[in-house]
């Protein structure tokens, strides 16, 4: 069964759309609740259509994403058990209590860093909810652990044009995968400082 591809396919036929700017908002909207597809799918190509634009864009994914980031946190926070089935189904529940647990501990931090690593952004917002992290924290951690992944996608793509795009979707995964160790050097470091 296909999940992402046919999701994949129309994020990046939406990026061509002349409304292609609301639905990147709507895009990142959803991404940050549910939605499996990033919105960098959309921002790259819009990025690489209109360069002088592409902080634009990556403003306005970043205020679809901090939208979402609310709903999601309360989904967390007062219905996640309700949230509990399309977690399992769609493959994020196990996940979700493992970042539940690090959310604990680390949250500001995790959100702060959760833009870089393999971790959909989704379970970051839900599981600081589920743990009820203070709002200042959270929405300082998401709108700074989001803006700068968006921002970075956008101004390498307005910067290096047809080049950046394919060395950033070359080079993401083992980008994130990097951070993430760091993340775990940082955690366990911290926990010894203690």
């Amino acid at each position: 069964m296909k999940l992402f591809a046919p999701w994949y396919e129309r994020a990046l036929r939406w990026s061509r759309h002349p409304k292609a700017p609301w639905f990147l908002g709507i895009l990142s909207f959803f991404e940050a609740i549910f939605f499996p597809i990033p919105p960098e799918v959309m921002l790259a190509p819009m990025s690489l259509a209109q360069p002088k634009r592409a902080l634009w864009f990556a403003t306005i994914s970043l205020a679809g994403s901090m939208l979402g980031c609310c709903i999601g946190y309360l989904i967390g926070l007062y219905a996640i058990d309700l949230a509990q089935p399309l977690l399992e189904r769609l493959g994020y529940w196990q996940k979700f209590l493992e970042v539940k647990e690090l959310a604990i501990e680390h949250g500001f931090w995790l959100l702060l860093i959760g833009g870089f690593t393999p971790i959909p952004f989704k379970i970051l917002t839900l599981a600081s909810g589920a743990v009820g992290m203070p709002l200042l924290p959270f929405f300082a951690g998401a709108f700074i652990g989001r803006g700068k992944r968006v921002y970075l996608v956008a101004g390498l793509i307005r910067w290096g044009g047809e080049k950046a795009e394919r060395w950033l979707h070359r080079w993401v995964e083992p980008i994130g995968w990097a951070v993430l160790v760091l993340l775990v050097a940082l955690v366990v470091a911290l926990k010894f400082w203690h």
